[in-house]
């Protein structure tokens, strides 16, 4: 039998392994989905040289910029984003990275988007805020980065985000682990008096279903968004690219 599955590091609490296992059951396809959790990103070689049935594996926190130097090549878009979320392994052994969250995050984003939706603050520099950025992009839609520190590429950290400059950012994505099941009391540590009704919230955190952080945007009277449809669609897009190569 053929396996799939998830590339990260303390992962137990993901989405994937679930919804591609539900998917291959309701299909009757002859494909298991499973958790792959590595300490280091240096353990990758070996795990597929004892596993040669592995086809494809979707890729997660910490490991979606640290897998490119394993891999034999990039596709269009994940070698612009400089992220990979969705890996195909051809029958020579190849590996081949894509990424497919800046899919799953157009296609969610975009039916929120109003007029004055100009600005966005990405709150975290990882795999997954790239991926947002490319699409930014692509939507003609101007971004900035908060980081906790300054570093080449981020224009605030969060010492020094001050109301004004939420006001001025209606757009803000939680690109960061903070909120994510079991530590459902965190939060980004951002100014949310600055929140208006003009604001969009997005979190890429789908556990749990409302975050601290999107709490804390509605009470302000913003519109928010979690991020597991984005999952789905990702999954989705995954799933199409894995097939093309069986």
């Amino acid at each position: 039998m053929s396996r799939l599955g998830l590339l990260g590091r303390h992962i137990s609490y993901s989405f994937s392994r679930e919804y591609f296992s539900q998917k291959f059951e309701t299909l009757q396809l002859a494909f298991t989905y499973e958790n792959f959790d590595l300490e280091h990103i240096s353990e990758l070689p070996q795990l597929l040289k004892h596993n040669s049935n592995i086809k494809g594996l979707n890729v997660t926190i910490p490991y979606k910029e640290e897998v490119i130097p394993y891999l034999d090549a990039l596709g269009k878009k994940a070698k612009k984003i400089g992220a990979v979320n969705t890996i195909t392994i051809n029958s020579k052994g190849k590996l081949k990275g894509y990424n497919t969250d800046c899919y799953g995050f157009k296609k969610t984003i975009k039916p929120f988007l109003k007029s004055h939706h100009k600005k966005a603050l990405i709150l975290g520099t990882g795999g997954a805020s790239k991926a947002i950025a490319y699409t930014f992009k692509k939507l003609n839609i101007k971004y900035d980065y908060v980081s906790r520190s300054k570093k080449d590429g981020v224009k605030f950290t969060y010492d020094n985000l001050d109301l004004d400059t939420i006001k001025n950012y209606t757009i803000i994505i939680n690109c960061t682990p903070i909120g994510t099941h079991p530590n459902v009391n965190s939060c980004p540590d951002i100014p949310y008096d600055g929140i208006t009704a003009k604001h969009l919230l997005y979190d890429l955190i789908y556990n749990p279903e409302e975050t601290k952080f999107l709490k804390a945007g509605k009470l302000q009277g913003a519109h928010t968004v979690n991020g597991y449809q984005m999952l789905v669609f990702q999954a989705e897009k995954a799933w199409k690219i894995w097939k093309s190569t069986f």
